[in-house]
């Protein structure tokens, strides 16, 4: 389903207020961008790890015969927890192994407006980059910004999209993105995969 219209047809929709504060506790100092790797990398083979466990967002790269983290974006995932089932169940999906989702289409949402049914009527709520996600089983799934719900970031609040901050959605973007890139997203507590234990040898499965 195409969601090139003002009033954003996504699963990031629907009546159930997305609020955050409802669904995680306050932060004191905001987790920010991180630009990891500084060395050259071919971009048309970077891909996109998401992780449910650590609510993060990172671009990895194969450099020789290394798989590299080259940025981490802090996100907002879905306020209920597991893998998704159905439209409205509130979850973001998980890919299967070996078979990640792949952006499909990067759109501009900057005026696209939702209801979140808290009072506050149709707002901005996508950021200026929607990049949508192709899920088999699912529709609407897709990475985007956070307007007029940045304190969401990062927690779990959205109905099944990823919420990124607004500049970081149009760094990912600018810096990142593609059409066919791949975008795997790991199960609630999956921990690190093969090549993100050589980079981060202290996080446990």
């Amino acid at each position: 389903m195409l969601v090139a219209v003002v009033t954003a047809v996504t699963s990031c929709g629907g009546k159930k207020d997305e609020n955050s504060k409802s669904s995680s506790a306050p932060r004191e100092k905001k987790e920010k961008y991180k630009d990891i790797y500084k060395g050259d990398y071919d971009k048309s083979k970077t891909f996109i790890v998401i992780s449910k466990k650590d609510l993060l967002l990172t671009v990895y790269a194969p450099v020789k015969d290394d798989t590299v983290p080259v940025a981490q974006f802090p996100v907002c995932l879905s306020l209920n927890k597991g893998q998704k089932q159905k439209e409205g169940d509130m979850r973001t999906p998980e890919s299967e192994p070996g078979e990640p989702f792949i952006i499909d289409a990067i759109k501009p949402a900057g005026d696209w407006t939702h209801d979140f049914g808290d009072g506050r009527g149709a707002i901005l709520a996508y950021g200026k980059w929607f990049l949508r996600l192709k899920t088999p089983g699912h529709h609407g799934i897709g990475i985007h910004g956070s307007t007029n719900n940045d304190e969401s970031v990062p927690g779990r609040a959205s109905e099944g999209c990823i919420r990124l901050h607004d500049p970081d959605i149009i760094t990912l973007k600018e810096q990142y993105a593609r059409v066919g890139m791949p975008v795997i997203i790991k199960q609630e507590d999956q921990g690190l995969k093969s090549f993100e234990k050589k980079r981060f040898p202290l996080d446990n499965d």
